[in-house]
């Protein structure tokens, strides 16, 4: 297949507002063993774009310098190796970074197929939220059929990644939201118990409705002061998983409560980890959460959609929290 020479791409430079991003035209990324090469048709945008836009998340050593951590396209060429890809296939893929362009090279073992039933606009927005959802709830947190389990930022999309695969796996699931447009969103996608933060103590709440006996799990990515009312609100041999720390990574907190109630207090960042972990992740997801999202069981919601001129805006929606669901970049057809 006749390559172009040259891509489209966003480039943030030094970092800063939003306003720094532009187009800008450079050479297609080079396509080492045991990748692809995929011409992208849309991106994901993540928290985590914002962070890297805004200085304070650089892409790992090796990553690509290039914003975008998931994407959806079309196989263009493959690496040396690789055999479980052919030119022409249609993927959603986790990416090192490179996902705001036109073309962006990615580990063949990162890749899964698009769903039946779902399109490419809709499974671009998969892989970081399934991938970090999975590993942190499943893998590390260890839910299990019967517990109960509570995500805050229900309307994120790792929110609303993380209370759909909670309920098809058959937990209790508890939020927390922002406001009522928020409340009646995450319940219509299973939550059996919706709290706005910003009109109830929702430690106070999950302690009422658990009859004082707290849940078994929490994934949290706001630290700062939600930390120590985390550990208060789980359950004996409770699971805490840190994922961000939108409020603060400096925190201050009652270890007896680790102690008293045998508490397990752990997270995990995803971008960092190697190919090999998050290729286990995908083929996990390939065999026990691809079959629910073709069954039509656990999907994906799109709030937004931007050109990939239009980067900026995407990002400004991203910072101001009132979108429910991913935002995504149109960045061919």
């Amino acid at each position: 297949m006749a390559l172009p020479a040259n891509m489209k791409y966003i480039e943030h430079g030094q970092g800063g507002p939003a306003s720094c991003m532009r187009v800008a035209e450079g050479p297609l990324p080079a396509v080492r063993p045991g990748e692809v090469l995929v011409e992208v048709a849309y991106a994901g945008v993540n928290r985590p774009d914002v962070s890297q836009r805004s200085g304070s998340y650089p892409p790992p050593p090796g990553a690509s310098p290039i914003m975008g951590l998931e994407i959806g396209g079309r196989v263009v060429a493959a690496g040396d190796g690789v055999t479980q890809w052919r030119v022409g296939d249609q993927v959603c893929a986790l990416t090192p970074g490179g996902g705001y362009a036109e073309y962006c090279a990615v580990p063949a073992s990162h890749c899964l197929p698009i769903p039946r039933g779902m399109s490419v606009r809709e499974a671009a927005a998969l892989p970081e939220n399934f991938f970090t959802v999975w590993t942190n709830v499943f893998d590390r947190g260890q839910l299990r059929a019967g517990e109960s389990f509570l995500v805050h930022g229900g309307s994120s999309g790792i929110g609303i990644t993380a209370i759909q695969l909670a309920k098809a796996f058959g937990a209790t699931v508890y939020t927390t939201v922002g406001n009522a447009d928020k409340v009646a969103a995450v319940k219509k996608l299973g939550a059996d118990v919706a709290i706005n933060y910003r009109e109830e103590d929702w430690a106070a709440v999950v302690r009422e409705r658990t009859g004082k006996a707290g849940v078994n799990l929490i994934l949290d990515m706001v630290a700062g002061g939600y930390t120590d009312k985390n550990l208060r609100a789980l359950a004996p041999q409770g699971r805490l998983v840190q994922i961000a720390v939108l409020q603060g990574a400096k925190v201050e907190v009652d270890v007896s409560q680790i102690m008293v109630k045998r508490l397990t207090f752990t997270g995990s960042t995803l971008r960092p980890r190697t190919i090999e972990e998050k290729a286990a992740i995908a083929a996990s997801l390939r065999e026990k959460v691809w079959p629910l999202i073709e069954a039509g069981k656990v999907g994906t919601i799109i709030h937004a959609e931007y050109a990939l001129a239009d980067v900026a805006q995407a990002h400004e929606l991203m910072e101001a929290s009132t979108h429910i669901g991913k935002i995504v970049l149109k960045v061919r057809g």
